[in-house]
């Protein structure tokens, strides 16, 4: 495995066995509040990672407290990530999580060097901040607190509902730097749900931290994605969840159409064949060329999501705003700090025309 830091405590009593030579590894554990859990807690040279400055995102920095996800989301664009490490992209993705032990004292000391220049900070770039990984090791109090104070605008994309426990610290935090937050949502299904996103809040959960969000005084996104093609695209279902973002109080809808990048390719498509084998074709079809669908795919669904986005408002005639990605790009959602988005089409929550975007690596969380 390449892991990046300082090799330490090789023979901890309590390290699993298979793991005694990753650098950077302190311990691996099972505990028995996270069943089917290994959490390898390592410690971090760094807490920002820098976003490559020919990129299009609206941030100059993310943050990623942990490697991997309980969440499990079978599409998840994440999974390939894991092979870095020399892990499999299925299920050790979901049971395998890195722990960065360190990130919030490593995270202070670069937040104090005289050359930080305060570059909006994303969180939720590659895995979800507030899986059930932050439940044991709280890591996201500290990072929501140095940021603060360091005067570090910020922003987080999350399906987590512990994220609940700390919207008091974000609304305080909120008055001394702009905050971007945005929840992932996408199935509506409970049947669909369970299977596809196993470890994820319920819809209805997740509707309920957008409503403590947005009352706290916070503006929050909502993140329509992915949209799967021939499951969770027809009028029905997106106009259900439209009404349903609504209801909550969201400021912005942004709708994201799945994309199969390798690892999750073949992760999601061992289902579809297993579990919808009638769609097989369909996706063969639309991803035969590449990760993303095409473009035509793409207007055919903006065309659909544009009478629900007005019909409640959302839409930018209506006067529907959202504090995510501005005109400036200040206060942008997270997304990919390894990828450019194509030309002209830097993502807005609430687009004039609704925009379906072709996304670039991991725009959204899974």
């Amino acid at each position: 495995m390449r892991w990046d830091a300082q090799r330490l405590d090789l023979d901890e009593p309590t390290t699993l066995p298979g793991l005694p030579d990753v650098r950077g590894l302190l311990r691996s554990v099972q505990v028995p509040e996270f069943p089917g859990l290994t959490f390898h807690e390592v410690r971090a040279k760094s807490a920002l990672n820098a976003v490559p400055k020919d990129s299009a995102m609206p941030f100059g920095h993310t943050i990623n407290p942990y490697r991997g996800c309980s969440h499990a989301c079978v599409y998840c664009y994440s999974r390939g990530t894991h092979e870095w490490l020399e892990l499999d992209s299925g299920t050790d993705f979901d049971q395998q999580i890195v722990v960065k032990t360190n990130l919030v004292d490593v995270l202070r000391r670069e937040l104090a060097r005289p050359s930080w220049k305060r570059e909006h900070v994303a969180l939720g770039t590659n895995t979800d901040p507030y899986q059930r990984a932050e439940g044991r090791y709280q890591l996201m109090p500290g990072v929501i607190d140095a940021l603060a104070r360091s005067g570090t605008p910020f922003s987080v994309l999350t399906k987590g509902t512990l994220a609940r426990r700390d919207v008091p610290r974000l609304a305080a935090a909120s008055r001394d730097v702009p905050i971007g937050m945005g929840v992932s949502m996408a199935i509506w299904d409970d049947g669909l749900h369970t299977a596809l996103e196993p470890g994820v809040p319920t819809p209805r959960a997740r509707l309920d931290l957008v409503r403590a969000i947005t009352e706290a005084g916070l503006p929050c996104g909502v993140f329509l994605a992915p949209v799967l093609p021939g499951l969770t695209d027809s009028r029905e279902h997106l106009a259900a969840a439209i009404g349903a973002i609504a209801a909550a109080g969201a400021t912005g809808v942004t709708v994201v159409p799945l994309h199969l990048r390798p690892g999750a390719r073949e992760w999601f498509t061992s289902w579809l064949a297993r579990e919808h084998p009638g769609l097989v074709g369909r996706y063969q079809q639309l991803y035969g060329r590449g990760a993303y669908v095409p473009a035509e795919y793409r207007s055919w669904l903006a065309a659909r999501v544009a009478p629900l986005l007005a019909a409640h408002g959302l839409d930018r005639a209506s006067g529907g705003a959202a504090r995510g990605i501005g005109e400036d790009g200040s206060l942008g959602l997270p997304g990919d700090s390894a990828a450019s988005f194509p030309a002209g089409s830097l993502p807005e929550l609430v687009p004039a025309t609704p925009v379906v975007h072709e996304e670039p690596e991991q725009l959204s969380l899974c």
